[in-house]
């Protein structure tokens, strides 16, 4: 399989954890979002929003692209079944992806990197204000995570039950970001626990943006 990434968007960053923890290995392809090679006829061949990720299969599939990160991952995840990325039960499975959705639908795009230039060269705005503004919705997030957390997580070490998920998938990226920010963090005691375990486990740790070719 192909990825198309970039080492720091948060949404490929997922998809890379999830293919480490399937232990699927793939070739990653990285166009330069700093400076818009992802707008390139070429890459909007493969994936006309001009986003990353995507991944293209091969096999059976081969030359077929996928795009959007959570579509990626459920991809993934019903590919390769163990180790599973949702609880089986319905009721779980739903706060799972209530948990990931609200990092992936509600926090992310208010703050991905188009909003984020949008912000400093359409309107004016300089990094204080950006700053600001990333880190006001990240905070409104991180506050209902933390409650949910301190319901559902059975050990303290994963968002939901005591295993991986898609929730924790997703919140590895968007505490990098967090702090790459500087987002204050000492209002979410839980995830910053949670977040300091799943880090050290070697699918997240090898998915890190500063070991990524592309990293600079």
């Amino acid at each position: 399989m192909k990825l198309y990434s970039y080492w720091r968007s948060s949404a490929a960053y997922r998809v890379r954890i999830a293919l480490n923890y399937k232990q699927i290995e793939y070739q990653q392809i990285t166009p330069n979002l700093a400076t818009g090679e992802h707008r390139s006829a070429e890459y909007m061949a493969t994936h006309p929003q001009g986003l990353v990720p995507a991944l293209e299969l091969d096999g059976a599939h081969a030359g077929e692209v996928i795009a959007q990160s959570l579509a990626i991952i459920e991809y993934l995840d019903q590919l390769i079944p163990a180790p599973a990325l949702w609880p089986e039960e319905p009721l779980a499975r739903a706060r799972v992806n209530a948990m990931a959705q609200l990092i992936a639908c509600d926090i992310h795009p208010l703050n991905n990197l188009r909003v984020l230039k949008y912000l400093k060269t359409e309107l004016g705005q300089d990094e204080a204000a950006v700053n600001a503004w990333y880190s006001r919705w990240v905070s409104d997030g991180f506050r209902a995570l933390e409650a949910w957390a301190g319901q559902y997580s059975a050990d303290g070490q994963h968002l939901y039950g005591n295993s991986v998920s898609l929730a924790d998938v997703c919140l590895v990226p968007q505490m990098y970001n967090a702090r790459r920010f500087k987002v204050e963090l000492q209002d979410f005691p839980r995830l910053v626990v949670i977040d300091r375990h799943l880090s050290q486990l070697q699918a997240f740790a090898m998915a890190a943006p500063e070991l990524q070719p592309d990293a600079s």
